[in-house]
């Protein structure tokens, strides 16, 4: 018996400690005890919508009216649904919030009502009896037609900036950031530009640029290349471009570096700062963090400074700093789906005999909501704030059972992270591949699923091929939707894929152009010239041509030689090329240099090739040249931003706004008369704006056809000679009649200066409204105008009055002058002219041209008299 009671106390202790320290634990009873206090609940439900159509999410509001002390802290409730077909079941149980309440989706795939109903069985909280209660049914109406939703909005169709209004959610699909450098340069929330139009233009700002000229002759300015990058640093966040204002490189500037940082839709700078108070001043990458908490749900947009294993947070917009985390653990960055850093690592902490394999990941979120405390500790802008300890953030330490045994190994070291998948090892000598892979997938954290040995070929041996150095071979490519891993060897120029999903290896493509093995940018590190997207493998490199293979077989699908017409490039007749990204079916190319040649080589070009069978959407010749120690053009917002380092300038590319006039005569016509309608079509980006080229362009800068774009660009930003047989856009002209009907009368093509014109002829008296459309193109967002034309009345012919002729009118003036001629002109014609009928409804009032035929012929009658009279006095 004693011990019996020893027992009860035990486990009465355990429980007092269970509720005292773990609050949000909700003890259920079926009796209530006497002693405790008792409170009526007042349950409820709802649902969001309500008719639904069948097989549609709805949403369940449920819970109590009844609320609970802590924030973790929450009732149980089920629901019970009785289904059209009187099947009953139940939902649940469900914890509520602390405010009682409740969210979850329900599928009915009935047609008809459902009646559902709240259940809350009594339970005890904080010391009260919560007695038991139901609600009242809900009845749910499924119907099989859509029920109204929120319409949606149309992506734009005008030139547009941030902030853009979150109601607008439609529009992320082309609002992508660049944060670092993604994987296989892939960008895809962007619609690629597919012209070469320039949004705006400006200077890095370090140091005079272009051709330097008199005494120097055709040398240029230094642009950077070899060691001495520009533009680097270059990052997009959220519709700002970020950039180190000065050089840097193997060498970099011995002055503090300075961030720029831009509007990518204007061009304007927002803000340059010093933030030498972070290691070298210059900013690393991005991240924009999206947090969900019981208190509140956002992004936070950051720019990120390292030194050493120190990370610097500072606010995006403004460049203020916000917090720090010190001990960051190396190894390379992966951004989960929310936004936030993670970092793996597999390794052995025991030894050969007594292996204890781990992987563990390192996630930034939980370092900086270890300070946190109570309710508010979930809220993360004010957490976040001030230095943080990295130790802090990891939030696993799995074991690996598979290796835990003596002489089990990983050779190599991780290669590559799929978030959320697997962790992926390698090891590449001249003799054998051995790749391995650590699960990530929920609830197999930790399992190995393969460590295999591939046997090189004997080539590798043979030849002596490398298989490693400063970016000359080695693993060039990584896909987790293709679950692809490609191998490069230097001197044979093949690419050797493996298998992520087994290890196993699948295949060798052809080998490529010579002057290929001279690139040293194959890796990621300083490329990387190749990258696999939408199911291809796609090589980039000095020997001037895009070589794409289907991913999953090897088969070479097409090549584009990006040839040099005029033999200025002095490496091979084509152009040295490097993928710059890929997004929206098309990838991006651009020409470089390891060390620049002066004076340049000219005509290097950019261009877009549609990514499933290589033909050309854009080629820009000499526009924009890339950096090989800088940073290389970027894409944010669907705008492209790149350096140029023939003329060292910064330029926005992408789709530019537009500016419609129309003009008609400003006084009223008469019906029935054409009368010309004219008007503009001018490009009204914010580059026209800069001093030059308004100086250049005192009226404006012309739009125009995109197969000029090319040419045109050159002319406007670059000075070029003005391009021949430049076609416009083409002007929608449409009129709104007096009785309200609206018609299309003509379609007009604006000049080389922008001008278009057109006749038009109202039919009617009555006021007009004359409308002019441009529909846009790829280079422009649309636009439109509009202007009055006012009609009178047309004229209506006269009908001359009938008059008695003369008797007998003389067939021919007399010969000679009568004996007496009278001794004065008469003063008044022999007989008044007949005077004009007075108007009727058959016979319009005399018009004023026919006023002026009258009074000429009665001048002519007096005139003739008067000659008469005095041929009489002689």
């Amino acid at each position: 018996m004693k011990t019996s009671i020893n027992k009860s106390k035990m486990m009465t202790a355990i429980a007092l400690v269970l509720m005292l320290t773990i609050p949000a634990v909700i003890v259920a009873f079926s009796t209530v005890s006497a002693q405790l206090p008792t409170n009526v609940t007042y349950p409820f439900i709802d649902a969001i919508t309500n008719p639904v159509q069948v097989d549609t999410p709805t949403l369940i509001n449920t819970g109590v009216l009844n609320f609970l002390y802590s924030a973790d802290d929450g009732f149980n409730v089920t629901i019970h649904v009785v289904r059209p077909d009187s099947v009953e079941l139940d939902l649940g149980p469900f914890k509520t919030f602390s405010t009682g309440t409740y969210g979850t989706i329900f599928v009915p795939d009935q047609i008809g009502t459902y009646y559902l109903s709240t259940v809350f069985p009594e339970q005890v909280y904080a010391g009260t009896t919560y007695l038991a209660s139901e609600s009242d049914p809900l009845a749910l109406e499924v119907v099989a037609d859509p029920v109204p939703t929120y319409p949606g909005h149309v992506l734009p169709k005008e030139y547009w900036y941030r902030p853009v209004d979150t109601q607008l959610r439609e529009w992320w699909s082309i609002m992508g950031s660049w944060l670092a450098t993604p994987q296989n340069l892939y960008v895809p929330w962007n619609d690629g530009p597919e012209t070469s139009h320039i949004l705006w233009q400006m200077p890095i700002g370090d140091t005079q640029a272009g051709l330097a000229g008199g005494d120097l002759g055709m040398m240029g300015m230094n642009d950077g290349d070899a060691y001495e990058g520009k533009f680097s640093g270059r990052i997009i966040v959220n519709g700002i471009l970020y950039y180190n204002k000065l050089w840097a490189g193997f060498f970099q500037s011995p002055e503090p570096d300075t961030v720029v940082a831009v509007d990518i839709h204007t061009g304007e700078v927002l803000w340059e700062k010093n933030f030498e108070e972070y290691g070298d001043g210059r900013v690393d990458f991005g991240m924009i963090y999206h947090h969900w908490s019981i208190n509140n749900r956002g992004a936070h947009s950051y720019i990120v400074f390292t030194e050493g294993s120190t990370w610097y947070f500072c606010d995006a917009y403004t460049g203020n700093y916000l917090f720090d985390i010190t001990d960051v653990p190396g190894g390379s960055n992966y951004y989960a789906p929310t936004g936030q850093i993670y970092k793996y690592d597999v390794d052995n902490i025991g030894n050969s005999t007594h292996p204890d394999w781990r992987l563990t990941r390192w996630n930034l979120k939980e370092a900086v909501l270890a300070g946190g405390f109570g309710f508010f500790g979930e809220s993360w802008a004010p957490t976040s704030l001030g230095s943080k300890d990295a130790a802090n953030g990891y939030d696993m330490n799995v074991s690996i059972p598979a290796l835990n045994t003596p002489g089990a190994d990983l050779p190599g070291s991780i290669g590559k992270v799929f978030v959320g998948d697997k962790v992926i090892g390698r090891r590449v000598t001249q003799t054998e591949v051995n790749m391995w892979a650590v699960d990530l997938s929920f609830g197999n954290e930790g399992d190995l699923l393969y460590n295999t040995t591939w046997n090189a070929p004997a080539e590798w041996v043979e030849g002596n091929l490398t298989i490693g150095g400063i970016g000359q071979a080695g693993w060039v490519a990584w896909s987790q939707e293709e679950q692809l891993a490609v191998f490069l060897t230097k001197e044979n120029l093949v690419h050797y894929a493996f298998n992520t999903e087994n290890g196993q290896f699948k295949y060798e493509t052809e080998s490529q152009v010579y002057a290929d093995a001279w690139s040293d940018t194959v890796t990621e590190t300083f490329g990387p010239d190749r990258i696999i997207a939408y199911g291809k493998l796609y090589s980039a490199s000095v020997g001037g041509i895009v070589y794409c293979y289907n991913a999953q077989t090897g088969q070479r699908l097409w090549t584009y030689a990006a040839a040099d017409p005029y033999s200025e490039s002095y490496i091979s007749p084509n152009w040295w090329i490097i993928p710059l990204f890929a997004t929206d079916g098309k990838i991006y190319f651009g020409s470089l240099e390891h060390s620049a040649q002066d004076p340049k080589p000219r005509g290097a070009p950019m261009f877009a090739l549609d990514a499933e069978d290589g033909t050309v959407v854009w080629r820009a010749n000499g526009l924009f040249r890339q950096t090989r120690w800088g940073g290389r053009a970027v894409i944010g917002d669907s705008i492209i931003t790149t350096m140029d380092t023939y003329d060292q300038q910064i330029y926005g590319i992408g789709k530019g706004p537009s500016a419609t006039t129309v003009n008609a005569p400003g006084v009223a016509v008469p019906a029935g008369t054409s009368v010309t309608i004219q008007g503009t079509v001018m490009d009204v980006s914010p580059g026209t704006q800069n001093d030059g080229v308004k100086l250049r362009f005192q009226n404006g800068v012309p739009a125009v056809a995109d197969e000029n774009m090319n040419e045109w660009m050159l002319y406007v930003y670059k000075q070029y000679e003005r391009p021949d047989d430049v076609s416009g856009v083409p002007v929608r002209l449409e009129a709104i009649l007096p009785d309200g009907e609206r018609i299309w009368f003509a379609t007009a093509t604006t000049d080389e200066f922008g001008n278009y014109g057109a006749k038009f002829t109202p039919g009617e008296e009555g006021l007009y409204s004359i409308i002019a459309t441009f529909d846009g193109s790829e280079a422009y967002y649309g636009s439109d105008s509009s202007v009055f034309l006012s009609a009178d009345p047309a004229p209506t012919p006269s009908v001359e009055p009938e008059t008695e002729p003369p008797t007998e009118p003389p067939t021919e003036p007399p010969t000679e002058p009568p004996t007496e001629p009278p001794t004065e002109p008469p003063t008044e014609p022999p007989t008044e002219p007949p005077t004009e009928p007075p108007p009727t409804e058959e016979q319009p009032i005399i018009t004023t041209e026919v006023a002026i035929i009258l009074a000429v012929a009665i001048a002519s009658i007096i005139g003739i008299g008067a000659y008469w009279a005095l041929k009489r006095r002689k």
